[in-house]
């Protein structure tokens, strides 16, 4: 892990935005919804009791709502940087960024996260610090926006943007794959990780009202690399015939994709299930697959079963 991550985002700049949008939230939280829904799907599989859980970058408490009435889970506490959001939450409140939890190591057995850490500056930082909140064995469940999240919205403002003034600027961030979060939970020091991916499709009327949604939610522009002027009215109108050629969807509306990545990983613990040794297994592979071992340098039979 770098000591000092390149910023990516504008982290000061997204809790003013937030903060600005507190009042109405819940008027464009389907998103944050649909997350907590899944979060709460996957903890219901895990039949055990978490006496401390963390929500980590709570918004307005849609996820601690749902922590909170899980019979399994005795206290939860929400966190938040942005004040205003925070105090929309019951229960016990922390004021933090995500990039530096002010919490002991092993305080904690459930850590969740709905769509806040793909803002994150250091997210290989930030996983690492929760891991050392988790007590042993204890559990991380979180779902970001992956990398083809508004792929529509960023095609289609490149296309105009390059027609009208020559060039490109950063207009949706970029986010990391489902891969790439895997490998940062294995770096981070996570047993057991998982991460999987979903696509939701919603439809606009125009590029106008989907615009309007993302400053509703908190989630316009804050990179770092942005640039500063407004977007020209001509860009704008541009973007709006190109996306509806592109990426029409029924009854004369748009589509646009957010991707959904979940995340699930275990703080280390001796008691968890541990990989096979190499060379510990006692049946053969070939026997397992119904076909022909080969050594190296065999000529293959071409009338012994095998898989092509």
């Amino acid at each position: 892990m770098a000591d000092s991550p390149e910023k990516i985002f504008d982290r000061d700049l997204l809790t003013r935005r937030r903060r600005r949008i507190s009042a109405c939230i819940a008027e464009h939280d389907f998103l944050l919804r649909r997350a907590g829904d899944d979060i709460k799907m996957r903890l219901g599989s895990v039949l055990r009791d978490f006496p401390r859980a963390l929500n980590l970058g709570a918004h307005h408490g849609v996820l601690s709502e749902i922590l909170a009435a899980d019979p399994l889970i005795k206290h939860v506490v929400s966190t938040d940087a942005c004040q205003e959001l925070l105090t929309l939450c019951d229960g016990a409140r922390v004021i933090c960024d995500e990039e530096a939890l002010p919490f002991k190591t092993g305080a904690l057995d459930l850590v969740v996260s709905a769509l806040s850490l793909h803002l994150l500056n250091d997210i290989p930082g930030a996983l690492i610090q929760i891991r050392r909140a988790l007590k042993p064995d204890g559990l991380f469940l979180a779902a970001v926006l992956g990398g083809r999240t508004l792929h529509e919205l960023r095609e289609a403002l490149a296309m105009a943007e390059e027609e009208i003034d020559g060039g490109v600027s950063p207009r949706v961030a970029p986010f990391a794959d489902v891969r790439d979060y895997g490998a940062l939970l294995q770096r981070a020091g996570f047993a057991l990780p998982v991460t999987d991916a979903d696509v939701v499709e919603v439809t606009y009327k125009t590029v106008f009202d989907l615009m309007r949604e993302l400053r509703g939610m908190g989630a316009s522009n804050v990179l770092m690399a942005r640039r500063r002027t407004p977007l020209k009215r001509e860009i704008l109108m541009r973007t709006g015939e190109i996306y509806a050629r592109r990426f029409p969807a029924n009854d004369g509306r748009i589509a646009a994709s957010f991707e959904i990545i979940h995340l699930t990983g275990w703080s280390p613990d001796a008691s968890q299930p541990k990989p096979l040794q190499p060379g510990s297994a006692q049946k053969r592979l070939a026997d397992a697959l119904d076909s022909h071992e080969q050594t190296v340098g065999e000529k293959a039979d071409p009338y012994v079963k095998g898989r092509k």
